[in-house]
């Protein structure tokens, strides 16, 4: 059994979010296990040998077979035939090192936790204990087989965090650039007023015709910067339609003004003129900042939201699912039933206890299909059935509100994203030297 990894998960825990994602149809033999008897007399063999641990074709083949499932579900396209049994067996094999590694370093898993584990993927297949056996040895894999491949794959993914974070690292500097990223971006239309002293040059003109224009506008730069007033200044001498309202062009978002204008001014605070002249087709410009009206960064919308989740699998397809919450729909809009009842009746995760509440939430928190959702939703609203890739939800907001980050909540906002952006490569790099460091022996399949 392996697990499918996500880093955004809902706000349930980070722990039981991981173990939900199991699901019986993901059923494999153990890391260093063999396949059961029948499947060895029907061709299976040892595709590879990692540390002291096996790898079997017939998981091989599983890995490929999920891969196609969940292809056909979402519509993501599959690399042909041999590279995806390459990946397949390169997973396999990675899996097989971290887990050699788990167990050198110590790391352990409680009874407890692993019950909990359990648990959760019976509640998960809506099934009880007693079924989950049953499901067990109809797949051919004994209970006790079971419950070392869970530990396995949970040992995977404390591993996992704690080697790949520890690699990670995201200096000041970074984080003060993303924020002047961030600010730029947010105000990258940002209403401005600006006011221009033009002094214009005849399209065509030579140099010589050119020289005493320039001389002008220089003079009334000095002027300027010897500190008489620009609107002054700008009465006296511009040559524009505003020259009256001291050259104020009024207040516009960046995309209306021209290209040159926004340049010009882009480092500029309130208040400052460009030090030296801009040249256009029309002539010589002087530009001044009279305002800037730009959005303070961190200032976000946070929603508070409930939701019932029907987590899919095998018997409870994604179509069920689907059904299945647009009769409890129908139940909450009638008032048969409320969404609280509904919630702690019927989903499946760690918020059902209270009535589905998942609490205030930030952009960015949930998983995008269920954020874009969420968002479309007026205060009150309760969603059709959304599909993510946990499974489906039933969606209500109950409250919006605006807030605005503290300058340290923002520091380590950026500095989480940063670290996010990061961690593919660093977990490639971890997994490629686990490898390295591994025994590792491929086999071919038997004549």
């Amino acid at each position: 059994m392996t697990l499918s990894f996500h880093r955004r998960p809902l706000p349930t825990g980070r722990a039981l979010a991981a173990v939900a994602l199991f699901t019986l149809a993901a059923l494999v033999p153990a890391a260093g296990q063999a396949a059961p008897e029948r499947e060895l007399r029907n061709g299976d063999y040892i595709a590879a040998v990692v540390n002291q641990e096996l790898v079997t074709a017939g998981e091989v083949e599983r890995r490929i077979e999920r891969a196609q499932a969940e292809a056909g579900r979402s519509g993501a396209r599959l690399p042909p035939a041999a590279e995806l049994r390459r990946q397949a067996l390169d997973s396999l094999i990675d899996e097989r090192a971290m887990i050699t590694s788990a167990r050198d370093s110590g790391m352990r898993i409680d009874e407890a936790e692993l019950d909990r584990a359990v648990q959760s993927i019976a509640l998960q297949n809506q099934i009880s204990m007693d079924a989950l056996r049953q499901r067990l040895r109809a797949e051919g894999m004994d209970y006790g087989r079971f419950r070392a491949n869970l530990r396995d794959q949970l040992l995977i993914e404390r591993l996992r965090e704690r080697e790949v974070y520890q690699r990670i690292r995201v200096s000041d500097e970074e984080v003060e650039r993303m924020l002047d990223a961030q600010r730029q971006a947010v105000n990258a239309d940002a209403e401005t007023n600006l006011a221009q002293i033009l002094v214009t040059v005849p399209e065509g003109a030579d140099a010589a015709a050119e020289a005493p224009r320039r001389a002008l506008a220089e003079a009334a730069l000095a002027r300027v910067r010897g500190g008489e007033p620009f609107d002054q200044v700008a009465k006296q001498v511009s040559e524009d339609a505003n020259r009256a309202r001291g050259g104020e062009l009024g207040a516009r978002p960046l995309s209306r003004l021209p290209d040159a204008f926004v340049e010009a001014t882009r480092g500029l605070a309130v208040g400052q003129v460009t030090p030296t002249l801009l040249r256009t087709g029309a002539g010589f410009h002087i530009l001044k900042v009279l305002d800037r009206k730009e959005a303070a960064l961190g200032r976000i919308t946070q929603t508070r939201a409930r939701h019932v989740l029907l987590r899919t699998s095998p018997q409870l397809t994604p179509e069920l699912a689907t059904r299945r919450l647009a009769e409890y729909r129908r139940q909450i809009e009638s008032g048969a039933k409320s969404f609280e009842e509904i919630a702690r009746q019927f989903s499946e995760d760690g918020s059902a206890a209270g009535g589905g509440d998942l609490g205030w939430s930030s952009p960015g928190v949930m998983v995008p299909e269920f954020e874009g959702a969420m968002n479309e939703l007026p205060v009150g609203g309760l969603s059709a059935p959304v599909v993510s890739r946990f499974g489906v939800h039933l969606i209500q907001v109950l409250e919006r509100r605006e807030t605005a980050l503290e300058p340290k909540q923002l520091r380590e906002q950026a500095r989480n994203q940063l670290r996010e952006q990061k961690f593919e490569q660093a977990y490639l790099e971890w997994t490629k030297e686990l490898r390295a460091r591994a025994y590792l022996e491929l086999r071919e399949p038997p004549q």
